[in-house]
């Protein structure tokens, strides 16, 4: 991949005073520190409630959570990383469960806090950082339209990220219909990222025994996958034209799913009966070329390759979801397998040096997001 610009454009930060937040809260979310643990734990999912108890209760339990790492909030760290990985350009934000905890009449001020942060570390990186602002979503609705208004004017900020909930009842709830509208306005890409997956028992019973990998690997996807169907079948998408939104993990399920989808609306006596699937009708595969962009955060040239059929190379983007899943077994602060599968994948699907390969690894980030206006 060399002579590209390599962009970045699914990678998190907590910024400290974040961290200070969680640190002071008695329920998820929440950060904790463990005598049986040299960091301090990141607790995010109702299934690890268990496990912090019994971390509490017993010194020599293993305690639930992520480690929480310089990898988190440094942002020596995070240039660190992208040298390592020979990423030129990052867009950081915030990752879950971002504002969505906070209460109404702190939400505003706390997002400005946040927002300020991440525009102070671009600043120091010139060029290199830009980043997705927070919302203040639980705040009254001035203030989050007012929050709005602020981030179009931070010159580093190139979008919003944004998880299923919105305002509460999920992303196909007309009350979010001005918040889009803002957006699109603005001229502001929303990144549209999981945080609740399914409720924990579509796990079973035995769920435990095997770790995180089916909230992770399937929760996350299907929570995208439904949350977007939602938006579609409300006709959000044709309500809105110039909203843009770029969907976390390759847009879950999305391009596999996509033809099944269309099929149960053909088939669906409700939908008929109401006119909804009539001629000149844009079917979910015109949103995907049209509106929506996927990263290629996917880590295989099947998946990869599934999102590219589905919505074009030319609205792929490289990613990372630095700082999670890290190496088990190796140094942190050298290669990350995580990191590379993705890159890998990019080379198998569209062949190294091509041009849909320069344009998924930086190029059509460049273009979309307008990271060479302060470049």
């Amino acid at each position: 991949m060399s002579n590209l610009t390599v962009v970045d454009v699914h990678t998190h930060m907590y910024p400290p005073q974040y961290i200070k937040m969680l640190e002071s809260r008695t329920t998820i979310p929440l950060v904790r520190k463990f005598p049986q643990a040299p960091e301090p734990r990141l607790i995010l999912l109702e299934a690890e409630l268990g496990d912090l108890q019994n971390a509490v209760d017993d010194a020599s339990a293993k305690p639930p959570g992520r480690p929480l790492t310089s990898h988190f909030a440094s942002l020596d760290q995070k240039i660190h990383f992208m040298d390592t990985h020979h990423i030129d350009i990052s867009v950081i934000s915030l990752a879950n469960p971002w504002l969505d905890f906070v209460d109404a009449s702190q939400a505003g001020d706390i997002a400005e806090s946040v927002n300020n942060e991440f525009s102070h570390m671009c600043g120091k990186h010139h060029g290199r950082l830009f980043f997705f602002g927070t919302l203040p979503l639980t705040a009254p609705f001035q203030t989050l339209l007012a929050s709005i208004s602020r981030l179009k004017d931070l010159k580093y900020c190139r979008g919003v990220i944004l998880g299923t909930s919105g305002l509460g009842k999920r992303l196909d709830d007309p009350r979010l219909m001005p918040v889009f509208e803002a957006l699109a306005a603005a001229n502001l890409t929303v990144f549209l990222h999981p945080h609740y997956g399914m409720p924990n028992d579509v796990w079973g019973p035995r769920a435990g025994q095997y770790g995180h990998v089916l909230p992770l690997a399937l929760g996350f996807p299907m929570e995208t996958t439904i949350a977007v169907a939602r938006m579609y079948l409300a006709g959000v998408f044709d309500q809105v034209r110039n909203l843009r939104m770029l969907l976390a993990h390759s847009g879950g399920t999305l391009p596999f799913l996509a033809g099944r989808i269309e099929s149960c609306i053909l088939h669906d006596g409700q939908l008929v009966r109401e006119g909804k699937v009539g001629k000149g009708r844009r079917t979910i595969w015109h949103v995907l070329r049209e509106q929506i962009y996927l990263d290629a955060v996917i880590y295989s040239e099947v998946g990869l390759t599934a999102a590219i059929d589905a919505s074009g190379s030319d609205r792929l983007m490289f990613g990372t979801d630095h700082p999670f899943f890290p190496p088990i077994t190796s140094d942190e602060q050298g290669q990350w397998e995580s990191v590379s599968l993705n890159a890998e994948a990019v080379t198998k699907a569209v062949g190294q040096g091509s041009a849909e390969a320069k344009a998924i690894m930086g190029a059509n980030a460049i273009g979309v997001l307008r990271l060479e206006e302060q470049a």
